[in-house]
């Protein structure tokens, strides 16, 4: 079917502007000014693009699965013990459907495509919220189970997730498509080195997880003696936690691509690799959590802190709204100059 339809052209590096290049990606642009049909057109032939979209989709409905069956097989509205786990999977399902839209749509133009990846900002923003509260819940070891941290832990994280978004958008606004905006440069003029974006854009996603990981850390890792939490869900955690820490290594440095610009443009770049080990991370993870609620069921329901659906579901709303605004916040200048342009067209339009 697809061979009767006209597919969109692909361009090489040096015919896109600079703020569509990818490091050591010099092949299989999608043209920047691309209409949406294009962009899912081009989900059906080989861009550089490609993999990196359907890496995230298909995994999207694999944890929709995840979370039917955890829905209807634990009877989670009947116990607020597995609503942790629920908000875990949600999240899960929600940032891997925001990456492959952004990795979609995010040729049609220069703005589209900071919009986009501000919404996959916010929603990675939520997934380290829901890893939060789900760690909160039934990974802290035994011995540090309702201390000051544990306590104050979801509190401390929801800001994490804010300053995280917020940080991550901040690191765009420097980009060559804002040049014509001098108030927005004046402002940002920091932000127009590639190499300060970039350390901004890992640092704002780094520090979350390391938070988050904290109680984790310890306990498969440092602690010692009575209390320490060793069962069987420690295999998972290790592994979820190497599984990471990779991810966050291809992300800093674009391996393998630097090596050999050019050879990995349409399969096997950082990216995709730290899509799909990412994304494996992510069930890892949850095989984890869902090892510590059954094990330590007992337990925690004795001595931890109550499971409410302010600590779990409502704060999650509550980041899910935070972050909201902020994509809203810096997506406004970028809609709003679009509307100038628009304004001084159709007035050029009006005068001839």
């Amino acid at each position: 079917m697809f061979s009767l339809m006209k597919l969109p052209r692909v361009v090489t590096i040096n015919q896109v502007p600079k703020e569509f290049h990818e490091d050591s990606i010099i092949s299989g642009y999608r043209h920047p000014r691309s209409s949406a049909t294009d962009c899912i057109l081009s989900l059906f032939q080989l861009t550089n693009e490609t993999l990196n979209i359907w890496t995230h989709f298909l995994p999207t409905w694999y944890f929709l699965w995840k979370l039917v069956s955890v829905v209807l097989m634990q009877t989670v509205w009947q116990h607020p013990f597995t609503w942790p786990l629920v908000v875990l999977i949600v999240s899960s399902c929600i940032y891997p459907l925001a990456s492959s839209c952004a990795h979609t749509f995010n040729s049609m133009s220069p703005r589209a495509r900071h919009m986009c990846f501000y919404f996959d900002y916010g929603a990675l923003s939520l997934y380290s919220m829901g890893s939060a509260i789900a760690y909160s819940a039934y990974v802290f070891p035994d011995k540090w189970v309702n201390n000051i941290l544990h306590q104050s832990f979801i509190p401390v994280a929801l800001l994490n997730s804010v300053i995280c978004t917020s940080l991550a958008c901040y690191s765009r606004l420097g980009l060559p498509i804002l040049h014509h905006n001098h108030d927005l440069v004046k402002r940002f003029p920091e932000c127009r080195s590639p190499r300060f974006r970039k350390a901004l854009r890992i640092v704002a996603f780094a520090f979350p997880y390391l938070f988050d990981s904290i109680p984790l850390l310890y306990r498969v890792f440092l602690c010692e003696g009575e209390g320490c939490t060793d069962n069987d869900a420690n295999v998972f955690h290790k592994t979820h936690i190497g599984l990471a820490f990779l991810t966050g290594f291809l992300f800093a440095t674009h391996l393998p691509e630097r090596l050999a610009p050019g050879s990995f443009d349409y399969i096997g770049n950082s990216h995709q690799l730290f899509h799909v080990f990412g994304v494996l991370g992510t069930h890892i993870q949850i095989m984890a959590i869902e090892r510590d609620m059954t094990l330590r069921r007992s337990l925690l329901l004795d001595h931890s802190l109550a499971i409410t659906f302010g600590n779990s579901v409502g704060v999650t709303l509550l980041c899910l709204l935070l972050n909201l605004t902020i994509v809203l916040l810096f997506s406004l200048p970028l809609l709003s100059t679009r509307i100038d342009q628009q304004k001084k067209q159709n007035s050029s339009a009006k005068a001839m």
